[in-house]
């Protein structure tokens, strides 16, 4: 087994690097009950249309990878000086209507950024340890749960939204992993427990959800998480989630904007998390709505090419900003409306029936408002 100092010269060089935590676990030395557990919310039904969770390796770490020792788990700070969904909601709006972006995908696709540090970080350890050793780097990519090893490598604990919380940074945090064969020490001893949970009685995140996905203190339903419906799943919105999503066109952060720990968060100095900004008014942060709902999808892919935005696909954010245009302020005597009600009237005339089915239910939601 390598020394406490190599420990902490992995945990440096990982700062080096510009990681903002890191920390270290054995995988033989915890039980991780939390991936004990997670058959029973796979029971529930809870990972919605997500086929992918359901794979044995989640709940099985040596199924990732052949004499797996040790887990590294890195934490990048994404928190902006910009304003929270639930703030900037809160006052007053002038102009065209815009929707909202969750603040993970404002700048660069963060799977590029953690992966190249975590590459590097993986190379740098052949500096250190001359003996053979096999290590594979994830960054929200495989089939690994990030945030469990996060808290037992002592960088946190699991929230009631189900996120890693850490007393500085809040939850405004990448995670990524490097499991390695080598055999580290972990950074919290035999006798020492994982960070004690701190959210106390506080329910702020439960309470704030517009659709109740968190079912209970650190249980989320994705059935019913902004996230999943306007990211994750493909074809139409069900109907009584629509009104409940608000501006939100891809993902949400309302769980995290009202956390107390989230609120005194340092802003992180990596230029590749701000907002990034197109032609004219167009920028992902706070969004125009009418820029979404009538992107081409070859605009889809120029504007997206290096953004985890990707992800939604070109049908899924344009479903998402017709929905977020009949949910907004449109004045029937404002000279916006005349323009969003034949924006609408064209995709209604789409091919792909979530796009139609949206504009459709947005348009009716408008021309509904009173005169």
């Amino acid at each position: 087994m390598s020394s406490e100092a190599d420990r902490v010269w992995v945990v440096e060089r990982a700062k080096a690097l510009g990681f903002d935590l890191c920390g270290i676990v054995r995988v033989d030395a915890e039980k991780f009950p939390e991936l004990q557990n997670f058959a029973e919310w796979l029971d529930r039904g809870y990972a919605a249309e997500m086929s992918y969770l359901d794979d044995p390796r989640r709940a099985e770490p040596s199924l990732v990878m052949q004499d797996l020792r040790s887990v590294i788990v890195c934490a990048l700070n994404y928190n902006t000086a910009h304003g929270y969904s639930t703030d900037v909601a809160a006052e007053p709006q002038n102009g065209p209507p815009r929707g909202w972006i969750s603040r993970y995908a404002w700048g660069g696709d963060y799977h590029k950024v953690m992966w190249e540090k975590l590459n590097t970080l993986a190379a740098a350890l052949n500096e250190r340890f001359p003996q053979p050793f096999a290590t594979r780097a994830y960054a929200d990519t495989g089939p690994v749960a990030e945030r469990i090893y996060a808290k037992y490598a002592g960088l946190g604990w699991l929230g009631k939204n189900t996120l890693l919380l850490n007393e500085t940074y809040g939850s405004w945090l990448f995670l990524g992993v490097i499991f390695t064969s080598l055999d580290l020490p972990a950074s919290l001893g035999p006798a020492e427990a994982p960070a004690p949970d701190l959210c106390g009685n506080c329910r702020q995140c439960l309470d704030a959800c517009p659709t109740d996905a968190l079912v209970e203190p650190y249980v989320l339903d994705a059935r019913r998480c902004i996230s999943y419906l306007t990211i994750e799943l493909r074809g139409t919105i069900p109907e009584e989630f629509r009104e409940a999503l608000g501006w939100q066109v891809y993902g949400c952060d309302i769980c995290q904007d009202v956390c107390p720990y989230n609120r005194k968060a340092p802003v992180s100095s990596l230029r590749e998390f701000e907002p990034r900004a197109f032609d004219g008014d167009r920028s992902l942060f706070h969004p125009l709505l009418e820029w979404l709902a009538q992107m081409t999808e070859q605009e889809f892919r120029d504007t997206f090419r290096n953004s985890a935005m990707k992800r939604t696909k070109w049908a899924g954010l344009v479903r998402n900003a017709c929905i977020a245009l009949g949910n907004g302020n449109i004045p029937a005597q404002g000279a916006d409306r005349p323009r969003i009600e034949e924006l609408l009237k064209r995709r209604i005339q789409s091919e792909i029936l979530s796009i139609a089915e949206s504009a459709a239910w947005a348009l009716h939601r408008i021309q509904q408002k009173p005169e």
